[in-house]
């Protein structure tokens, strides 16, 4: 063995010792019972982007503000709807005129059908009137009282007559037909109409939909974009965080997060405020592993399973603290893993409520 392996073997020997040392010292001064794991704050965060494309009008919020649930923090430009809503408008009173008219078009149709009957009525008596001087002209031919002549002009007659009767009959049929055709015009008319005034309602909707409000109480992040620029829709347009939902995700190796479930009590120390503590609860615990190894095969080996936690802070609690409220800090998470531990005085004093 040369030299140089040598010092190398003492340098590796050193630094193993060096880190069982701390390790065991770790294992010595941890609070029993508890799980820790690092992470850093987070928020739920909401893209506000415009339903519809257009130009950006107007940001009435700047990055950091605190804004209300259904603020108006920007608009987008209307002109473009507001002249469909013209055009809509014009069509609806279009549709409306045109009710009108096939409704005196049905009026006059009816009237023609009434007319029609009459006449009808009309070539009715004409025909029996026809048939009676037949009838008449037939007996007195036949007694050589009249010329056959006469017979044979009043039969022309009755045929003349039954020949105006289908005629007045299919002016009733073709003025019947007529109704319904007026009838069916009234209904499509009708359903322009409708038709118009959903248009009406779709515009007026993104009319008010160009006013974008915040969804939620929270505090704007990033603008996305600026006035009068144009986005496509579904556009972003601002960034907010929702700070009614804060919480840190940590991860705990798989015999700690074994022994966590929805509910476990948590207390968040921040880097930034070491002095508070800040209670919460575990909303998420991972179902899944993490950094697992392809091969599980040893203890040593099934350490490495790691399991992502969601401590979630009250939103009460936020809500009194509202102002002091920051997002990306780092800190210590700590989960109580036993029931029966009790919190550390570390971790019991001064804990924000």
């Amino acid at each position: 063995m040369t030299e140089k392996t040598k010092r190398w073997l003492i340098r590796g020997g050193v630094a193993a010792l060096v880190a069982a040392v701390a390790l065991g010292g770790w294992l010595l001064l941890r609070p029993q019972g508890l799980g820790p794991g690092n992470g850093r704050v987070e928020a739920t965060e909401i893209d506000i982007s415009a339903k519809t494309p257009g130009r950006i009008a107007d940001i009435l919020v700047d990055e950091g503000d605190f804004v209300k649930q259904g603020q108006v923090v920007a608009h987008v430009d209307t002109q473009v709807l507001e002249a469909q809503r013209s055009e809509a408008e014009a069509q609806l009173a279009q549709a409306q005129n045109a009710i009108q008219t096939a409704l005196s078009q049905v009026s006059q149709q009816e009237s023609n059908r009434a007319a029609a009957r009459a006449v009808v009525e009309q070539r009715q008596a004409e025909l029996n009137a026809a048939g009676k001087r037949l009838a008449r002209s037939t007996a007195l031919a036949r007694e050589g009282a009249t010329p056959q002549q006469e017979q044979d002009d009043d039969a022309a007659s009755v045929e003349s007559a039954r020949a105006a009767i289908e005629a007045s009959r299919a002016q009733v049929a073709a003025s019947d037909a007529a109704i319904a055709t007026a009838r069916s015009q009234v209904i499509g008319a009708r359903s322009n109409v409708e038709a118009s005034r959903a248009t009406i309602r779709r515009i007026d909707a993104d009319i008010a939909d160009s006013a974008l409000k915040a969804p939620r109480e929270g505090r704007i992040q990033y603008r996305v974009a600026q006035p009068g620029e144009v986005v496509a829709g579904g556009g972003k347009v601002l960034n907010l965080v929702d700070l009614s939902d804060v919480y840190m995700t940590f991860f705990l190796p798989e015999t700690a997060a074994g022994r966590v479930g929805i509910g476990s009590e948590i207390r968040i120390v921040l880097d930034a405020a070491p002095r508070w503590v800040v209670p919460a609860r575990a909303s998420f615990v991972a179902d899944v592993a993490q950094f697992t190894p392809k091969t599980v095969e040893t203890a040593s080996e099934r350490q490495k399973l790691m399991f992502r936690v969601k401590a979630r802070i009250a939103p009460e609690l936020l809500r009194r603290h509202i102002r002091q409220v920051k997002t990306g800090l780092p800190g210590m998470a700590y989960v109580k893993i036993d029931d029966a531990a009790a919190w550390p005085a570390k971790l019991t004093v001064n804990v924000a409520r």
